[in-house]
């Protein structure tokens, strides 16, 4: 399928947990882009990457665990706490979900390092993420959309940085992202 040249323009949006419309900010961009990149009858698959083995990188699994219990009837969540999808068996699971599903909407949600200022920083944007790119990790790039969430400070020592990351902190985090993406998901598909 040949995609819009407007729909390849670079779109994100960046709220921080603390701001008092966090949720409403990341539903209102979780909506735009897929007003601008979303085409049915495909489906939706939340692709939600990370380890409950790292407190900094089971900010993915924590919001694949909520999305679940949210049971969207238009989605499928991959990736939680019981089942983590990791650097480990991602291709694996790409490879599924395009066995599964024709043309999927995955929509990737992963844990991110960034500048101390920017740390409860969540990004909505377009297009693919690349995850375990702050590790150092190649592993393919996936998503329609993705959701990343600054969990703590790179560009040293990142494994030990992502092992001691605060967990209320990544918990906190995990509740803002599922609770605007559930909120976007009802404003979406009414």
């Amino acid at each position: 399928m040949l995609l819009d040249p407007q729909v390849l323009k670079p779109y994100s949006l960046r709220v921080h947990i603390d701001s008092p419309h966090a949720v409403e900010t990341i539903a209102r961009g979780f909506v735009k882009i897929l007003a601008e990149t979303y085409y049915p009858p495909s489906p939706v698959v939340f692709l939600c990457i990370g380890t409950d083995r790292s407190t900094g990188d089971s900010l993915g699994p924590l919001v694949g665990n909520r999305l679940k219990e949210k049971s969207f009837p238009n989605a499928r969540v991959l990736g939680c706490l019981a089942e983590p999808v990791h650097a480990g068996n991602l291709q694996k699971v790409i490879q599924e979900i395009y066995s599964l599903y024709r043309e999927p909407y995955i929509i990737a949600v992963d844990a991110s390092l960034g500048r101390s200022e920017n740390i409860g920083t969540v990004k909505i944007g377009k297009g693919p993420i690349k995850p375990g790119a702050g590790v150092n990790k190649d592993l393919p790039p996936v998503g329609r959309l993705h959701i990343t969430g600054i969990v703590n400070v790179g560009g040293f020592m990142e494994f030990f940085v992502l092992q001691n990351t605060r967990l209320f902190l990544v918990m906190r985090m995990a509740e803002t992202i599922s609770e605007g993406i559930t909120l976007g998901m009802k404003q979406f598909f009414v």
